[in-house]
């Protein structure tokens, strides 16, 4: 049996895990893969640019939800998406992180009767497969939107593929952990990273920025508990302003973040700061590989600095990747000023340590496909 699989992408973390899998399933006879771009994230930088450096095909369907709130994101990505669905009669619907995409994709896929059955491990089937790569990632945050996605997803989904070692202990605390269902395969992300790593040392983006051998850091900034209210906003700039005195900071500012900068007249010192829009995924990758420290509030820059070795102070009050920390070189340190320069001190002077977490060696999605081969082997 060749089992169709709809593997959904749809803001730019999507890009760098739907990357692999698919290279993955273009390999095995066993699956035939479709690729469907909810549109999530629209802007060029954020979307366009990693499917050209990524290698991604171009995607078979394209919903172009755009923005709006969570609801209406979400509700007007699962009315295109049902119509593809039940357009295409998939065995399996993929869904990769925590996005409105992901949640609206699954829960579609999970309601959905099929015009014709199939057999699989699980016996007859007449709704598809719902997989879940990343799964069991929790923040223990209800106030992130991401967290919600993520319960609702790990809750409906048929498989679970899980990244972060803790995740297998977290699943089995909600009751999700049959092991014919939820599998430890590691970080897809580091699957895209190590193979992008020799493309990336061909980058020239530190020599346009002015910073190739120099020490600098990379800022990112894009958590609305830390962009949306002016003053948390202004606060957290003053701090990294101190820094910027000791250590020149690049920043490529997230449009949504642009948009309260410019609201609230902030100005930055050249001399300090380099801001910049965007930076697609290989000159990123080399920015970071490179650089002395990255202050962030994102969850893959959390991981990726891990497996790059780069000290990383996490603005946030949680992660959901919490080996980035006990493996990695992660540091959370919340929005506190002392807790943050105290951070970077220890950054600065070396007393990091640079661990990466088991199975984060480039092969998570081979892991992802071989499972999945088994899956659906039954005649």
């Amino acid at each position: 049996m060749t089992a169709k699989i709809l593997c959904v992408a749809g803001a730019r973390p999507n890009f760098m895990k739907i990357a692999p899998l698919l290279a993955a399933f273009r390999s095995a006879k066993s699956f035939e893969a479709r690729l469907v771009h909810t549109g999530q994230h629209y802007d060029a930088k954020l979307s366009k640019i990693f499917f050209e450096e990524l290698a991604i095909p171009r995607p078979h369907v394209e919903l172009e939800v755009g923005s709006g709130t969570h609801a209406q994101q979400t509700a007007e990505i699962m009315k295109r998406f049902e119509e593809v669905v039940i357009r295409e009669q998939p065995q399996a619907v993929l869904v990769v992180g925590d996005v409105n995409s992901t949640t609206a994709c699954a829960l579609v896929a999970s309601k959905i009767r099929l015009e014709k059955p199939f057999r699989c491990r699980f016996g007859e089937r007449t709704r598809p497969l719902v997989i879940h790569v990343e799964a069991g990632l929790r923040s223990h945050d209800n106030d992130m939107p991401e967290e919600i996605n993520r319960k609702v997803v790990d809750a409906i989904s048929d498989l679970l593929f899980v990244s972060d070692p803790i995740g297998m202990e977290l699943l089995a605390k909600e009751n999700v952990s049959d092991p014919d269902r939820v599998f430890f395969v590691g970080n897809v992300m580091i699957d895209t990273l190590l193979g992008a790593k020799e493309k990336a040392a061909q980058s020239t983006i530190r020599e346009e920025f002015g910073v190739a051998g120099k020490p600098y850091g990379v800022v990112t900034l894009h958590r609305p508990s830390n962009v949306d209210d002016p003053a948390n906003l202004s606060q957290l700039l003053r701090t990294l302003d101190g820094i910027a005195s000791r250590v020149k900071l690049v920043f490529p500012v997230h449009p949504r973040t642009r948009q309260k900068l410019e609201a609230m007249g902030m100005a930055f010192d050249e001399a300090r700061w380099k801001v910049v829009d965007p930076c697609g995924y290989i000159d990123f990758l080399d920015l970071t590989a490179n650089a002395t420290l990255v202050l962030t509030d994102s969850g893959g820059i959390q991981e990726e600095t891990t497996v790059l070795g780069v000290p990383c102070i996490t603005l946030r009050e949680n992660t959901e990747r919490p080996c980035t920390i006990d493996q990695g070189t992660n540091q959370l340190v919340g929005t506190d000023p002392s807790a943050i320069l105290a951070a970077v001190d220890r950054a600065l002077s070396g007393r990091v340590e640079k661990r990466v977490p088991p199975l984060w060696d480039g092969k998570s999605a081979e892991r992802i496909r071989d499972i999945l081969e088994q899956v659906f082997a039954v005649s």
